[in-house]
């Protein structure tokens, strides 16, 4: 399958008001679930709802920090450690250069860029590749890849 670039403004047309409708047995197009998941990941971060941001993660999801950490419940103990004090994010978090290839039936790779900025710090960033299962009725991650 191809992939799909999608840029900043077809991000923000694909989820603002936009509602996801799924046929009974599909899993939605990468473009049409997945997104939408990616982009509440980033609001649900800059909330300081460190819950909503983890819960596209699987139960079992990888996430490839210095080392493996393996489980929602690590990955949000392991981002809660090294970006968030007293309850809160040390910055704002964005996705940019977002692409998206489907991988067969219920699975998609989604590459892209994250950014990090504000709170009096400098702005980090780096890539990351997240790779997506459908899984209960909806897009989970089962494999972050950041760096």
């Amino acid at each position: 399958m191809k992939m799909k670039w999608v840029g900043s403004a077809m991000l923000l047309a694909a989820v603002s008001g936009c509602a996801v409708h799924v046929n009974a047995g599909r899993a939605p197009t990468p473009v049409e679930g997945i997104v939408p998941v990616l982009m509440e990941t980033a609001a649900a971060w800059n909330r300081g709802d460190i819950a909503g941001h983890v819960s596209a993660y699987a139960d079992s999801a990888e996430f490839m920090a210095p080392g493996p950490v393996i489980g929602r419940d690590r990955i949000r103990e392991s981002l809660l450690r090294s970006f968030w004090r007293d309850g809160q994010p040390l910055q704002q978090l964005r996705y940019e250069q977002v692409q998206v290839r489907g991988l067969g039936s219920g699975h998609a790779l989604m590459t892209g860029r994250f950014v990090l900025s504000g709170g009096g710090r400098a702005d980090r960033s780096g890539w990351f590749t997240l790779v997506w299962e459908w899984q209960g009725g909806r897009w989970r991650i089962i494999h972050d890849h950041s760096s």
